[in-house]
């Protein structure tokens, strides 16, 4: 039985002690004031006594059941003081409050006291701090009310809102009405129409409802939107109100009556647009262009046809659209219909056929490499290594591993820290276990950080995330995805995707947690936002549906369907936030029954950007002698070996090969190299530097509760004297200690530069790396990657 058990993973001794490893320094409550006491009285009686008789700049008009702050100021010659008093006139303790305004012309903030403050130019957001975030009804925060020092003239700061609300608790003004709708555009089943916008009140205007009547028909961001789906012949009567960031509601527009077309007045069809011809293309998306139709009475649209799916519409005077929301490397049929307005539809245009971009680009190779989660402990490797070891520069792609499935919600799992058992045979060994700690709560020092900047302890985001965010700062194209499920951690999949309404509320709560950053308060860490803008997508480890993963997974044969229904999902979910795409990636299995079992390779790239294809575990030992205890054998193979006694011959050329039968595109295919070793022990050479020969058991790993396997790094350290043979019939690299009778299988740069040539020869998309705490500190494993996929 063929297995794929993670190198040092999430089986390993690492998570379960991570976070008692770590020696972690979180800063107490009550020391965070005395400190910000200290720091004032440090200043001298001068700064604080005028602070007492501060004289009011504006008298809040309170708005009972909300939180109101009222500014006043000093000035001291040299400068100024201002404070906000945030006072509470509503019955019930408010907790938590922000504070936002901007300063004066002129003026520049020195210091500030009490919140945590951000400063963009002249607009300054002050949240509180942790003693006086709770504000009880009838009180204020006195005495630590925030408070700052500034240059320039003193003057009341401007837009004051506190919690989005205006400081002075009055009402906030909504947008005015937009001008009386017009129709651009009638047909038997459509109107288009346009209006002048509205003007807005406090807040900018965010979007328009068209009603009809009092139904919400349309909702838009722009003056212009086409209601569907209307019945010809008939009468309707629409309105537009605008509505702000806020939610404020404006009062709607001028009523407009419009008569949708009686088909009967027209049964001549336009005819076909011409001339289809694709004008470019990226990974995501096909510009398309064509000549114009003619009809009796006048075009009304243009449909776009990808093969028989509508993928856009565009109004009569256009003839070029652009389809977006593809799939990379992945073939699409195009065609172009003309519509009257009764709504005819012409002959459709000549096919056009168009390939998109892969996710590498014409001629170049993808890099990607898994960082684990748990490597801060008994590895000590952190994200800084990541760009100290150079591999950083060279990667394209990040996969931060693992996040798990909550096992009762069904959804993506945060914030919390338990870890596994120690025995890999416990059903329950991953069940709700996480490292909230390791991924966002635990301060890095100066020399684990990525800028060399130690976190504060105080801050929202810590951890690998706070890292995350740093390395992309200084790499910008760099892609950092979160890695969900492995060995461990894939219990709980084929729950979760087992209907259409556990898929949506699985990817939906991925989404809110890993993209738009929502991540659970823990240990004074997260909240809302907090993880915003540093993951982008995700890679999808299941192992495996349809067939046996860790002991204890739930599977059946229902998980091939289901997984391709999940990937969809997340699919349309990640394309439905819009802005920059959203990779969604998989780590899929090199094993043709499992392929078969779980994987519609004929249809799972229609989701998939790329998949990363298991190029190692071949063979091995685990630390409780399963698996293959009593004989080596090669665990990372380009080629079938032609001494492989083993009745099914894994290799990487055979797993590519069965991907390539299905049809898929070479270009979503990335092979990949294990930065570790496999190696048994008790065995004799026999004439073949023990490949292949009679064992006794897993040799010592390099953690005492993870036999069999060591990273590359420990294991060139650890074994100095040992042999290493290089098999060109197979490429193969494979190491024998005779002295203790240990034998290894493993990659070096000779084995990866076989590799990379013949990723390159197969038109493939690249390579992915597990892991690459593996690698040496000078990134040998990662350069000879590098160099070979150039």
């Amino acid at each position: 039985m063929f297995h794929r058990r993670r190198p040092l993973s999430e089986r390993g001794p690492d998570r379960g002690r991570g976070p008692l490893s770590g020696i972690r320094t979180p800063r107490r409550p009550g020391s965070g004031a005395g400190r910000l006491r200290r720091r004032i009285a440090a200043l001298g009686a001068t700064l604080i006594l005028p602070l007492a008789g501060l004289t009011a700049l504006a008298a809040p008009a309170h708005a009972a059941g909300t939180l109101t702050a009222t500014f006043s100021s000093q000035d001291n010659g040299s400068g100024w003081q201002g404070k906000y008093v945030v006072r509470n006139s509503g019955s019930a303790a408010a907790s938590g409050w922000t504070l936002e305004f901007d300063l004066p012309a002129g003026a520049t903030l020195t210091s500030n006291y009490y919140a945590d403050v951000t400063v963009s130019g002249q607009h300054v957001t002050a949240k509180n701090a942790y003693y006086n975030g709770n504000v009880p009804a009838g009180g204020s925060t006195e005495p630590y009310s925030y408070w700052f020092t500034a240059t320039g003239k003193a003057a009341a700061p401007t837009g004051c809102t506190i919690n989005g609300d205006k400081c002075d608790g009055s009402p906030d003004i909504p947008p005015t009405a937009p001008g009386t709708p017009k129709a651009t555009a009638v047909t038997a089943h459509s109107v288009a129409l346009s209006w002048t916008a509205a003007q807005p009140g406090d807040h900018t205007v965010a979007s328009y409802d068209v009603l009809s009547g009092t139904n919400t028909v349309a909702t838009v961001t722009g003056t212009s939107a086409t209601v569907t789906g209307l019945t010809p012949a008939t009468n309707y009567t629409y309105t537009v109100r605008a509505k702000d960031t806020r939610g404020n509601i404006g009062p709607a527009s001028q009523p407009l009556t419009v008569k949708t077309v009686d088909p009967s007045t027209d049964p001549t069809p336009p005819t076909a647009p011409g001339n289809l011809r694709s004008t470019g293309k990226t990974s995501y998306s096909v510009g398309l262009a064509w000549d114009k139709a003619t009809d009796n009475v006048g075009v009304a649209a243009y449909d776009v046809y990808r093969g028989s799916t509508l993928a856009k519409s565009v109004g009569a005077d256009t003839t070029t659209a652009t389809v977006d929301g593809l799939s990379p490397a992945t073939a699409y049929t195009f065609t172009v219909k003309a519509r009257d307005t009764a709504d005819n539809p012409s002959p459709a245009s000549n096919a056009v056929k168009v390939t998109t971009d892969d996710v590498a680009g014409q001629g170049k190779q993808l890099k990607v490499g898994y960082f684990v989660q748990w490597g801060i402990y008994g590895r000590q490797y952190f994200v800084k290594n990541l760009d100290t070891s150079g591999a950083a520069a060279k990667l394209d792609v990040v996969n931060y591993a693992f996040e798990n499935l909550d096992s009762k919600d069904l959804t993506c799992k945060a914030g919390v820290t338990r870890g596994t058992t120690a025995d890999p045979e416990d059903p329950d060994q991953g069940t709700d276990a996480g490292d909230a700690d390791a991924d966002y709560a635990r301060p890095m020092s100066a020399d684990q950080s990525v800028d060399g900047v130690a976190d504060d302890g105080w801050g929202k985001l810590r951890g690998n995330l706070n890292q995350l965010k740093k390395l992309k700062a200084k790499y910008p194209k760099l892609k950092i995805v979160a890695s969900i499920g492995g060995w461990t951690y894939s219990k709980f999949f084929s729950d979760a995707a087992a209907t259409q309404a556990s898929r949506e509320k699985f990817v939906k709560s991925c989404i809110d947690v890993w993209i738009k950053g929502n991540l659970p308060a823990y240990n004074g860490a997260g909240g809302p936002g907090t993880a915003a803008g540093i993951f982008d997508g995700f890679d999808i480890d299941w192992e495996w549906p349809g067939s046996e993963g860790h002991p204890g997974n739930h599977y059946g044969t229902q998980d091939k369907d289901n997984l391709t229904a999940l990937l969809a999902e997340f699919r349309k979910q990640l394309d439905a936030l819009g802005g920059e795409h959203k990779l969604l990636t998989a780590f899929t299995p090199a094993d043709p029954a499992k392929i078969a079992a779980g994987w519609d390779l004929s249809r799972i790239f229609d989701s998939l950007d790329y998949a990363d294809v298991q190029g190692y575990d071949f063979h091995g030992s685990g630390s409780d002698n399963s698996w293959e205890p009593n004989r080596t054998g090669d665990a990372s193979n380009l080629y079938t070996d032609a001494q492989d006694p083993y009745s099914f011959h894994f290799s990487i050329e055979n797993a590519i090969q069965a991907y390539l039968d299905a049809g898929v595109n070479p270009r979503k295919l990335a092979v990949g190299f294990p930065f570790y070793g496999r190696g048994w022990q008790g065995v004799t050479d026999g004439g073949a530097a023990g490949e292949w020969q009679a064992a006794n058991g897993a040799a010592p790993g390099q953690f005492d509760t993870e036999a069999g396997v060591r990273g590359y790094n420990n294991l060139i350290a650890s074994y100095p004297s040992m042999t290493v043979h290089h098999d060109e019939q197979s490429v193969s690299t494979f190491g024998y200690t005779g002295a203790n009778g240990q034998w290894w299988s493993f990659d070096d740069a000779w084995s990866i530069g076989k590799k990379t040539a013949w990723i390159k020869s197969k038109g493939l998309l690249g390579g992915f790396v597990w892991e690459m705490s593996g690698d040496t500190s000078n990134g040998q494993l990662m350069t000879a990657l590098d160099t070979g996929l150039k």
